[in-house]
C-alpha cells in the first residue's frame, strides 16, 4: 500500500501538542476590525483546539503529525 499524502494546506494550519490534540488560529482577525471590540480581538489573538467531532477528519488529513 503507498504512503498517504499528508495535506498541506491543513498542515500550515495545525500543530499537535504533546498529548496528541490539534492546536488551530481562530479566524475573523484579518480585517473589518474596526467594528470588533478590543476585548474581540485580544480573545481572537488566543489559538484554540480541534474539536473531538473533528478529530477524525483531522487525522485523514494529516496521517503523519
Amino acid at each position: 500500500m503507498p504512503k498517504m499524502k499528508t495535506k498541506k494546506a491543513a498542515a500550515k494550519r495545525f500543530k499537535a501538542t504533546g498529548t496528541g490534540k490539534l492546536k488551530r488560529g481562530k479566524a475573523f482577525r484579518s480585517h473589518i476590525l474596526t467594528k470588533k471590540s478590543t476585548k474581540t480581538k485580544r480573545n481572537l489573538r488566543k489559538g484554540g483546539y480541534v474539536s473531538e467531532t473533528q478529530e477524525k477528519t483531522m487525522k485523514t488529513l494529516l496521517p503523519y503529525l
